[in-house]
């Protein structure tokens, strides 16, 4: 049986159990059934958060190396630059590729923000720190708009 089959068929017997009839081993063995199929799927669920554990680990691993590869060609950038400016060359065309040193589009350089007229500022909404709320909650203060609420969810060990 499926679980949902197992699930419906506990209700059915349960509700047989509390009008007075004796369905103990029906319930039992039902009982059985249901703990052998989560114990699947917590078997299922286990496996499954390896493998993305994993994923997770992997992307790490692959960011890492984008970002040694960026600095590296970066350098290289660096390097090729400085060689052409202590020799006085802005311009090398190739076979392939050609190289050059030119002006990048402007840019802002601040040099004290406090001297920058307000009409250049983007204003920003507020945000609600939840953490510090939950904690002034959880020391008793009253906070209009915001009570403690506890869940419940499954979990694997």
């Amino acid at each position: 049986m499926r679980l949902y089959e197992l699930t419906d068929a506990w209700r059915q017997v349960h509700a047989l159990a509390q009008d007075g009839e004796d369905v103990t081993d029906t319930l039992d063995s039902i009982t059985d059934g249901i703990e052998d199929k989560v114990e699947g799927i917590a078997k299922v669920v286990k496996s499954i958060e390896a493998e993305a554990k994993a994923i997770k680990e992997e992307e790490a691993r692959l960011a890492d190396r984008r970002k040694a590869m960026e600095n590296r060609a970066k350098q290289m950038k660096q390097y090729a630059e400085e060689s052409m400016r202590a020799v006085g060359m802005n311009r090398i065309k190739g076979a392939l590729f050609t190289v050059a040193i030119q002006k990048n589009p402007p840019s802002v350089e601040v040099l004290n923000e406090g001297d920058i007229p307000e009409g250049y500022w983007v204003p920003q909404p507020a945000k609600l720190d939840k953490k510090e709320l939950l904690e002034g909650l959880k020391l008793g203060h009253e906070i209009p708009g915001a009570t403690i609420k506890q869940s419940e969810s499954l979990r694997i060990r």
